[in-house]
């Protein structure tokens, strides 16, 4: 039996044991402690007691036996899990085992590589050796044939010396010379094909695109003077407008600001003002006066203040259709209106907004050629000349004038760049700005386009021959095509090529300076030499 068990056994008896003891002690006490001989009532009770002591230890060697039970399964289990225990830890110990098995093979083989490491950098450390002193060896055998070599460089030195009568540094420097001139022969003739052949492509693709552009562009040649004539019904509507004593015409050149002149032109009048627009405006004024007959100062200012409001909405939609036209929006009503404006604006018989519709559509398809943006080019040739609608009221150059307008007015930095390059009163940045001056001398400078004075004409050409003639060496000049192109003849003798071409940019340099003109004069400088002979 389990020694457990035992124990609780063993327990269970003595409990027992001590009850019965207490039962007999407790029946002494009532029977006072006399003789022995208790009545039948005491035994019974005695008896009783007895049995209850009974009872009470046979449930307590139940309850022990029941204990014993429990705690006997659970020692069976906490047996059990000893031996679950054990085998686990045998099992784990088999698994150490085998890795410590493992782990010192491994060891092993790392010690055997390692040792076979050191054998073979050992190895390479007696051939690097060995090398070093082969390499030590060579040197020294190396610097004993180099002072031979100098001793024998320095005797044919001393002999080439004695035979040419140079040292050497004299002549290292005639070497060095005279590589450095060929070599700036070659490079110059280099350069100079370079340069034919880029110049030769660039004109190539200039001509093309200028061409094209040229060729889909086709617009009205206008001629406007800075004089409005207004045909009359009837020569008694001169009087009319003259008025009593004057009256009416004072009070019409009051409120217009425009001289009204009326001589012997029959049924015609003449109005002549520097503002386009402001002649324009009086010219409506007038035309209302005379289609209602009532010609006083008070009709005179109503008329004035309608055609005044009719031009100011002409302006905005010459302005509206100019940006349609031209494929524009997001422009400042402001800019709007002073586009219109040029509408009324020549310049040498060429109408403003009309040039610069045309250079818009040059730039776009310049800019279309060479892959830009054509949006952007328009936007800057179509601005490019919006300070002539402020010349007379601004001081300063439209150019200028132009480009504070395109700023004020929150145009892109290209654009007023553009604007404010466009006659190079400021260094050319951006090809934007090339593009917007190119666009410009197209449309000015094409054949029919603007137009000037004789008087001016030929002192333009007079100024040309002059310039030209004044350089050293001219013989001849001829200027043609209507002052387009300016020939000089040098004479060969005194003139070589390269002071042909000089003549040439100085002369174009010195026409810029001092002569306007519209478009471009070409300078073509011709040298000739002739060789004459008589057979006799």
């Amino acid at each position: 039996m389990d020694p457990i068990v035992v124990v609780i056994l063993t327990g269970a008896v003595a409990v027992l044991s001590v009850v019965t003891i207490v039962a007999l002690i407790v029946l002494l006490r009532r029977t006072g402690g006399g003789p022995i001989g208790p009545s039948p009532a005491q035994m019974a009770e005695v008896q009783t007691e007895l049995e209850a002591a009974r009872r009470e230890a046979a449930d307590i060697r139940a309850k022990a036996e029941n204990d014993a039970g429990e705690i006997l399964r659970r020692s069976e289990l906490a047996v059990e899990a000893a031996a679950e225990l054990r085998k686990e830890a045998e099992a784990e110990s088999r698994g150490l085992k085998y890795e410590i098995k493992e782990l010192r093979s491994d060891l092993e083989r790392r010690e055997n590589r390692l040792a076979e490491r050191e054998q073979r950098l050992d190895e390479e450390a007696r051939r690097q050796a060995e090398r070093a002193r082969k390499l030590a060896e060579t040197e020294t055998e190396l610097a004993a044939r180099r002072e031979e070599l100098d001793r024998v460089a320095e005797e044919r030195r001393a002999v080439l010396e004695r035979v040419a009568g140079l040292t050497g540094d004299e002549a290292k420097t005639e070497l060095v010379r005279e590589i450095e001139n060929q070599a700036k022969r070659e490079a110059a003739l280099i350069i100079r094909q370079i340069e034919g052949d880029a110049r030769k492509e660039g004109e190539k693709r200039a001509t093309k695109i200028v061409t094209l552009a040229v060729q889909r562009v086709a617009t009205e040649q206008t001629a406007e003077s800075v004089v409005s004539v207004l045909h009359l019904p009837g020569d008694e509507m001169k009087g009319r407008i003259i008025g009593r004593e004057g009256r009416n015409i004072r009070a019409f050149e009051t409120t217009t600001g425009v001289n009204l002149i009326i001589d012997d032109t029959p049924e015609a009048v003449l109005l002549s003002c520097f503002d386009p627009v402001r002649r324009e405006t009086a010219r409506l004024t007038l035309e209302k006066l005379v289609l209602d007959g009532r010609i006083h100062p008070q009709r005179i200012e109503e008329a004035y203040e309608r055609s005044k409001a009719e031009v100011r909405e002409l302006c905005v939609r010459a302005g509206e259709d100019a940006l349609v036209e031209l494929g524009l929006t997001d422009m400042h009503p402001e800019l709007v209106t002073l586009l219109g404006q040029l509408r009324y604006r020549t310049s040498y018989g060429q109408n403003v907004l009309g040039h610069l519709i045309e250079s818009a559509h040059i730039a776009g398809i310049m800019a279309a050629e060479l892959r830009l943006d054509p949006t952007l080019l328009k936007r800057c040739t179509v601005l490019h000349d919006i300070g002539k609608a402020l010349t007379h009221e601004v001081e300063g150059s439209h150019a200028l004038i132009g480009a504070e307008i395109a700023r004020r007015y929150g145009e892109h930095e290209d654009v007023v760049h553009a604007i404010e390059a466009h006659h190079n009163e400021v260094e050319v940045k951006t090809v934007e700005a090339v593009l917007t001056q190119a666009a410009d001398a197209i449309s000015g400078g094409r054949p029919g386009a603007r137009r000037e004075s004789l008087e001016a004409y030929v002192k333009r050409l007079e100024r040309l021959e002059e310039i030209a003639t004044s350089y050293d060496g001219v013989d001849k000049v001829f200027a043609m095509q209507a002052g387009r192109e300016v020939r000089v003849m040098v004479k060969p003798d005194g003139v070589d090529d390269i002071q042909a071409q000089v003549i040439a940019r100085d002369v174009a340099k010195q026409v810029e300076e001092e002569l306007t003109y519209p478009g471009q004069i070409r300078i073509t400088v011709v040298r000739e030499s002739r060789a004459t002979e008589f057979a006799r």
